[in-house]
């Protein structure tokens, strides 16, 4: 990953579509690479990692979709985390709501430039294959988080001088993305070369790549189930029928080193003190795992030791016995108020005594020997995630080999093992364990209804606690599940609403105006976090 760096010399080659800044000049750098000087193995990585960084840390998921989602909660006011747990704007809130889009363009801009650079050579087909799936990826990332947005018309600064890119509805841009993966997937192919500069855990294996896409395809596809019932099921089983994951070994994951520079956002985020002393596990989601007597709640929480003190020091391991998780509602504060944590709901007390006393100190954590080296993996996708899906495909009736049933207890299983990829003596759920569990705990087949909360709610759950928090809460409005009860909180931008949407970077009004203007005819309320968008019914 070290080969990351070479790219800088050719970054000002890259403008994605929402930047106008100096585009003359950037576009005549005459130190620039060209395609016969510049090996576009080397911007892979790029790709990888940018993805990676859009959907962690700081860059808005912790702080946004993570409370929304209630997978965490965090019992301040004023915080930076305050957008998430009471939807109230804290922090540097307008630069958060654009990171991901940023993050997101500039990401597919460098896979856009691969393919650039790769027309026309046939043993780089992979390479392109690869790099069409990873821009498509962030692209999909940014119609999931914000709506419409530039997609027919996005990364063409370069090449066709369009730095005002029209906004595509979002109908439109998953036929699209779902055309292209349908068109590129076939094309990968295990004899030809493979790419050398693959920052995830394949290494460029073109056969679990393919996977990859298929997956990504069913994911796509299941985004459409309420919206267009046709295109959906069409996709799914084309997914299927090509070859999603087959076991936990399929897992996508970015390989993180913090020595080299490359560190895990997430983690990055909850070390620092206020962070660590003050996110909590969501009480929806540890009283779910409680009430199932789930193995992995003994992994992924533990109370911190009485005190300010011992809560602060992250040498100390937390209690990780079950029955004294106890996961924080979302919405309270230490203020003293009425919304006040120890006025909320099932409060459990603090801990501490004196001007030691931990106010929130009996909440549940994550396991710091889990969750917080920097080099821990990032997750992309997961052999859990894809056999959830396929059990809600079967549910509906289309045709993805077996039953719900079968899905369900594969993706159950494979999920409590997924979590020896973040870190292998922390996290290491036994094959036994979890398909003792899943046998224990099958599927709920007495009505539709029942299967389809089951199924996402175990999505929700998987995904939340693997840190895809993006997901998480991309699958909670999809799907309605688990129902959760949103905050109302004083100064709210979603009262009583959890929110649907991010609004536009607030660039696209001076950069992008006339587009911008013509997209907010779309949403019933405008640019606002509320407005549903296409596929959310």
């Amino acid at each position: 990953m070290k080969k990351i760096l070479i790219i800088c010399g050719i970054a000002a080659s890259v403008v994605f579509s929402a930047c106008t800044k100096d585009f003359d000049s950037i576009n005549t750098n005459p130190t620039q690479a060209s395609a016969s000087q510049f090996n576009a193995n080397l911007l892979l990585p790029t790709v990888q990692v940018g993805y990676f960084n859009s959907i962690a840390g700081y860059n808005g998921a912790i702080l946004y979709q993570s409370m929304w989602a209630q997978i965490f909660a965090d019992a301040e006011f004023p915080s930076y985390y305050s957008n998430g747990d009471k939807y109230v704007n804290g922090g540097s809130y307008n630069n958060y709501l654009a990171s991901i889009w940023n993050n997101s363009y500039n990401a597919a801009s460098k896979a856009n430039e691969i393919l650039e650079l790769t027309k026309g050579i046939p043993e780089m087909t992979n390479l392109r294959g690869i790099a069409l799936i990873m821009e498509l990826m962030n692209l999909e990332l940014i119609t999931d988080v914000y709506g419409d947005a530039p997609f027919s018309q996005a990364l063409l600064a370069k090449s066709n001088g369009i730095t005002s890119p029209a906004y595509d509805k979002q109908q439109d841009i998953y036929n699209s993305m779902l055309n292209k993966l349908d068109s590129i997937l076939p094309t990968l192919d295990p004899a030809k070369p493979k790419p050398t500069n693959d920052a995830t855990i394949y290494k460029g294996d073109v056969a679990k790549w393919k996977k990859f896409g298929y997956s990504l395809m069913l994911r796509m596809a299941m985004r459409l189930a309420k919206a267009d019932l046709t295109t959906a099921k069409k996709y799914a089983e084309k997914a299927y029928a090509g070859g999603t994951f087959a076991s936990i070994d399929d897992n996508a994951y970015i390989v993180l080193n913090e020595a080299n520079g490359f560190s895990n956002g997430n983690a990055s985020a909850l070390g620092v003190v206020q962070d660590y002393t003050q996110v909590r596990w969501g009480k929806v989601l540890i009283d779910n795992l409680k009430a199932a007597g789930d193995p992995r709640l003994s992994v992924i929480a533990e109370v911190p030791l009485p005190g300010k003190a011992n809560s602060n020091n992250k040498a100390l391991a937390g209690i990780s016995t079950p029955a004294v998780q106890q996961g924080m509602p979302n919405g309270f504060d230490q203020n003293g108020g009425t919304t006040d944590i120890s006025k909320a709901p099932g409060y459990p007390g603090g801990n501490g005594t004196g001007n030691d006393f931990n106010p929130i100190g009996a909440y549940s954590r994550p396991t710091t020997a889990l969750y917080l080296s920097r080099s821990m993996p990032g997750i992309l996708l997961t052999y859990a995630e894809t056999e959830l899906l396929l059990a809600e495909a079967a549910v509906r009736g289309w045709s993805v080999g077996t039953t719900a049933s079968v899905h369900y207890k594969n993706g159950l299983a494979a999920a409590l093992q997924s979590y020896s990829i973040l870190n292998a003596a922390a996290g290491t759920i036994s094959a036994t364990t979890a398909n003792a569990y899943a046998t224990a705990n099958p599927l709920d087949v007495s009505s539709t209804t029942n299967s389809l909360m089951q199924i996402n709610t175990q999505f929700w759950i998987t995904t939340g606690t693997l840190f895809n928090f993006i997901e998480a809460w991309n699958n909670l409005r999809r799907s309605g599940y688990p129902v959760l009860t949103p905050v109302n909180y004083i100064g709210s931008f979603s009262p009583n609403a959890i929110p649907r949407r991010f609004i536009y970077p607030l660039s696209e009004a001076s950069n992008n105006g006339d587009a911008y203007k013509a997209v907010l005819g779309n949403y019933t309320k405008g640019d606002d976090y509320i407005s549903r968008m296409y596929w959310d019914k």
